[in-house]
């Protein structure tokens, strides 16, 4: 009860306040508050129209990356389960909303007891699925108020979170003491959590259920080489910059200026897809562009007679064909690393290519592991990239073996679906 107090006296007030503060001048948080503006008469009206089946499952993601963890499991029990969907970041909202699999998809609403409350009683679900560590305390008080079991799956917990400092940790033992089950994707993380819990909660290394995903949608679209059908003039290694943010830009342009002036027969096409391809993203990066005396072309303007080997810089502008641009790549860079923390570096290690990355990787336990079995390199700046992609192109040998090393980690680590749904479906019963 102590902690409660604490959490909604204290924590609850100064999330709104700073939520709806930060929102004024960041266009993505507005829209994630005027998304949460009458979520529960929507959730409501949505449900009407599900599904008439005789149990729940009501997973819950903060964005992107913790959705695809989350798919698998819930393609594995549509058929038996009614889904609801509840995410935070609004870069996910169309994708939940779109999702086959899903009848009904909402965000969640602010983390308040009476929101928490109304939540539970329209959704009635048998099983709340947390993914990776989005964990809502009113959310989890609740519902072991109504004795409804919580499972996290596909589970981390860094060394560095601030969840195991001497203040935090009580506070969240007294969240995580309701959860039954928790799915960590490591043992280090596992051992992490048995911080947080008695020796009587359920903590099992299951895997990433990531893999999966990615596994599967590499062997789709691996071998679709027809992406830049009729353009003979890419000629030269591909080099495919993936959800880049500014901060990745400002090593990742200086690096292939390098590469330009050390290999002026074989510098490489920079193909370059911005994390958010907004208008106002394409201009800044044409402007840094510019200044640094790059020709940069659109993906949009690309027409068959266009003549790549004059341009240097391709910006993708639109959404959704990074997976196959993996497919083309010769050496991927992974956006995030240098701005807080490292997007999805499984797809292009699927696709067995060699994998590039900044220093924060906290967030991905397997970038670090494909640091240690040489399938990635970390680099720190930009000569230390630039060197990296050099030697990669210099010996073919190096990097085919790089990229094999990364194929069979994914391979390695496949099974965590399974291994997960048993412990799902013992709560679903």
């Amino acid at each position: 009860m102590f902690w409660q107090f604490v959490y909604n006296t204290f924590a609850v007030p100064a999330m709104f306040v700073g939520f709806h503060g930060a929102g004024c001048c960041n266009p993505k948080i507005q829209e994630g508050i005027k998304g949460r503006k009458g979520v529960l008469v929507e959730l409501e009206n949505q449900l009407q129209t599900a599904r008439p089946l005789e149990k729940t499952a009501w997973f819950h993601f903060t964005s992107v990356g913790e959705f695809e963890q989350a798919k698998p499991l819930i393609e594995a029990i549509y058929e038996e389960t009614r889904i609801v969907l509840t995410f935070f970041s609004p870069s996910v909202a169309p994708n939940a909303r779109s999702y086959t699999y899903a009848d009904a998809a909402v965000y969640l609403p602010l983390d308040t007891p009476r929101n928490a409350e109304r939540i539970i009683r329209l959704i009635e679900p048998a099983l709340i699925v947390f993914s990776k560590f989005d964990i809502w305390p009113n959310l989890v008080w609740k519902a072991s108020k109504y004795k409804i079991p919580i499972i996290v799956v596909a589970g981390t917990l860094h060394a560095e979170s601030k969840r195991l400092s001497t203040f935090a940790k009580p506070f969240f033992r007294s969240v995580h003491q309701y959860i039954q089950v928790h799915c960590a994707i490591s043992e280090s993380d596992a051992a992490r959590f048995r911080e947080l819990c008695s020796p009587a909660h359920e903590i099992v290394v299951t895997g990433d259920t990531r893999y999966e995903q990615v596994y599967r949608r590499a062997r789709l679209v691996e071998s679709d080489t027809e992406f830049f059908h009729g353009h003979q003039s890419l000629k030269r290694p591909i080099l495919i910059a993936g959800s880049t943010y500014t901060e990745d830009e400002k090593v990742l342009l200086p690096a292939y200026q390098l590469l330009r002036q050390n290999l002026p027969e074989n510098f490489p096409h920079l193909i370059l897809v911005p994390h958010e391809p907004t208008s106002e993203r394409i201009k800044e990066i044409r402007r840094h562009l510019d200044r640094s005396k790059l020709v940069p072309l659109c993906f949009s303007e690309l027409e068959p007679e266009v003549d790549l080997s004059a341009v240097d810089v391709l910006i993708v502008d639109k959404v959704g064909l990074l997976a196959k641009l993996y497919g083309l790549a010769d050496i991927a860079f992974v956006g995030g690393s240098f701005r807080g923390s490292v997007h999805n570096v499984m797809e292009p290690a699927a696709m067995a290519k060699p994998v590039l990355f900044g220093p924060t990787i906290q967030n991905a336990y397997e970038a670090s592991l494909l640091v240690e079995r040489g399938g990635a390199k970390l680099v720190h700046t930009a000569p230390e990239l630039a060197a990296a992609i050099t030697a990669w192109l210099q010996d073919t040998d190096a990097s085919v073996t790089a990229g094999r090393i990364g194929q069979e980690l994914i391979e390695e680590n496949l099974g965590a679906v399974k291994r997960t749904l048993v412990h799902l479906r013992k709560y679903m019963e």
